[in-house]
């Protein structure tokens, strides 16, 4: 049994399979889910998990090139963006283009969060 780190199994497993360059989203619960990107889904009721408590547990387990955010989130949800910031520095990018990104995911996490612009694309880096 693992003993510390990311417990979810299939998070696990996943993020283990992460290369160099693979994208991995984070997303609140209305972000649209592309045919064929596979989706882990923790939410289980409004709000819960929330976006900022699942990046917080993915970033102790997964090295981070860069991540991107939504500019939006500048007027539409300056708390998340607020929180997401003090945990790692991000680029900005339209919404639509980080819908239009998430396509190319390995893998998409939905989590419960119910407000607007809860998102980001983290572009898995090397650890050495």
């Amino acid at each position: 049994m693992k003993k510390l780190g990311m417990i979810n199994r299939d998070i696990a497993a996943s993020l283990a399979s992460f290369g160099h360059t693979d994208l991995l989203v984070i997303g609140d619960c209305g972000l649209p889910i592309p045919k064929g990107v596979p989706c882990i889904d923790l939410s289980f009721r409004i709000g819960e998990p929330s976006f900022l408590t699942v990046l917080e547990a993915i970033l102790e387990d997964f090295q981070v090139e860069a991540a991107f955010i939504a500019r939006e989130i500048t007027e539409g949800n300056r708390e998340v963006e607020t929180g997401i910031l003090d945990q790692i520095e991000a680029g900005y990018i339209s919404h639509e283009e980080l819908k239009e990104q998430s396509k190319q995911a390995k893998l998409i996490i939905r989590t419960g969060e119910a407000t607007p612009y809860a998102n980001i694309i983290l572009r898995s880096g090397v650890i050495f």
